[in-house]
């Protein structure tokens, strides 16, 4: 169970970086990985990434109306 979810960690974890053309992992990157991915947010819910941010979410009822 512990090497899944390193190995999957690692993965999805070490794409971020490439798109953003830097060379190391940051905790921001483990947090985007781990709430990006369904399976992962769900077992590690309790986990929290020291220096992680938040993930960008704006709630639908303050968005601006259409007209």
């Amino acid at each position: 169970m512990m090497e899944y979810l390193s190995a999957e960690m690692l993965e999805l974890s070490g794409n971020a970086p490439r798109d953003c053309k830097v060379s190391r992992i940051a905790p921001r990157h483990l947090q985007l990985a781990l709430r990006g991915d369904e399976e992962l947010d769900t077992i590690m819910r309790e986990v929290t990434v020291a220096g992680g941010g938040v993930i960008p979410h704006i709630h639908r009822s303050l968005l601006p109306k259409k007209l």
